[in-house]
């Protein structure tokens, strides 16, 4: 993996550079969080704030899997998200959490680290705001005696799954931010014919709707033949309603995606929403200044 890590710094640097201009008036809250839905978004902290970040998906609301008999999917816990983040500097960004997992691989702890190469000023001098996370997954699931389970890690490293991403974000006025990311995913095991790099594409959105609340979009396209309708896969797709409460950021969702990380719903999205293959989930965010 390490020519994965220089090729992303490498690509990366271009933007660190430019981005050292003195005296900027940048753009401020292009995001409201360091998230979205699914994904994270281009913002990091400021130095030296932490956020603790606890998310939850519930089953699917209706079809085959939902409605009343699992009261629309509440009493169904498809992943489970405990997390914290802090900011070492004011455009570096580290984060740990532990999730449930909804995939084959469960039980991850997870790590990233997030930096924002390049911030959108208010001339539009620099037009948009560029930011970079390289992270790691590793699933601490009991190791399967059964040689064809995909837990049955014959070797350690098949525990680890590794995701880079670039973020492309721009603030469109007080009210409209539109962001571009693009992932790269590699799992050091795969199901039997699947593929164990992938790309995906895609577009998330957030509209200020008043003072408190916002409207969040956020959908991802994943680039590989094997993950096609035809073979009951479906591209992430989120919608949400962020609500500020001045303390914390709190974001209702309604997404198919059943995981709450790029290592898990990336690869894994089986839900189809026209099939009521979708769930109701939420985060609270919380910021402390230390």
């Amino acid at each position: 993996m390490n020519r994965f890590i220089c090729f992303f710094l490498l690509l990366c640097l271009p933007f660190s550079l430019f981005s050292q201009e003195e005296e900027q008036k940048y753009t401020q809250l292009t995001f409201k969080s360091t998230r979205i839905i699914n994904s994270h978004s281009i913002e990091t902290l400021n130095k030296r704030n932490l956020d603790i970040r606890i998310g939850h998906r519930f089953g699917d609301i209706a079809g085959q899997f939902g409605g009343w008999s699992t009261l629309f999917g509440i009493e169904n816990a498809a992943d489970i998200y405990i997390g914290a983040e802090y900011a070492i500097l004011d455009n570096l960004l580290i984060g740990m959490s532990r999730t449930k997992g909804a995939g084959p691989l469960k039980q991850f702890l997870n790590g990233f680290v997030k930096y924002r190469f390049l911030r959108q000023t208010l001339d539009n001098k620099i037009p948009l705001s560029i930011t970079g996370v390289a992270g790691t997954s590793w699933s601490t699931m009991k190791k399967s005696s059964n040689p064809e389970a995909l837990n049955n890690f014959s070797k350690y490293a098949h525990r680890f799954v590794y995701v880079y991403q670039l973020l492309l974000g721009r603030k469109f006025g007080d009210a409209f931010s539109l962001q571009l990311h693009s992932k790269y995913i590699h799992r050091n095991i795969v199901p039997v014919g699947d593929q164990n790099d992938m790309v995906s594409i895609g577009l998330a959105s957030r509209i200020q709707i008043s003072r408190v609340f916002a409207a969040l979009i956020d959908v991802d396209y994943p680039f590989s033949s094997l993950r096609t309708f035809n073979n009951g896969y479906y591209f992430p797709l989120g919608v949400g309603l962020e609500i500020n409460t001045g303390g914390h950021v709190f974001t209702i969702n309604f997404t198919n995606a059943t995981a709450m990380t790029e290592a898990d719903y990336l690869p894994y999205s089986r839900s189809n929403w026209g099939d009521g293959g979708f769930r109701l989930g939420f985060t609270i965010s919380r910021l402390f200044k230390l």
